[in-house]
């Protein structure tokens, strides 16, 4: 049985969503001594790329401006190397990468909808 994408794109918008409420308002510094926000942080870009995963192939490739590939692969990096995860890297997604992204899913679901 397919699932209908909307179903998985929602997850990746209230994960970024989620990402921006435990960010808000906070420096580099303070993430990079918060434990507990770098979990909550990494769990849900998990989440992000479990979903992306989770999209038909066919999907994507109507989306080609979305780089799902690498979206994917940062879940693995998370999932099989949490010992060593970037925090550094992290970061930066969450500052430069996630807002983009965030449009870019709320474009796709409105288009559906």
């Amino acid at each position: 049985m397919k699932k209908d994408p909307v179903i998985f794109l929602k997850h990746i918008l209230e994960s970024i969503e989620i990402i921006d409420e435990f960010t808000s308002g906070i420096s580099k510094e303070k993430f990079l001594v918060s434990v507990q926000i770098q979990d909550g942080v990494i769990r849900r870009l998990e989440i992000i790329g479990e979903a992306v995963k989770n999209l038909l192939p066919e999907f994507k490739y109507m989306h080609p401006g979305i780089e799902w590939k690498k979206i994917a692969g940062l879940r693995d990096v998370l999932i099989h190397a949490y010992f060593s995860v970037d925090l550094d890297l992290t970061w930066g997604i969450v500052k430069n990468d996630l807002p983009e992204l965030k449009k870019k899913i709320k474009n796709i679901i409105n288009s559906y909808e």
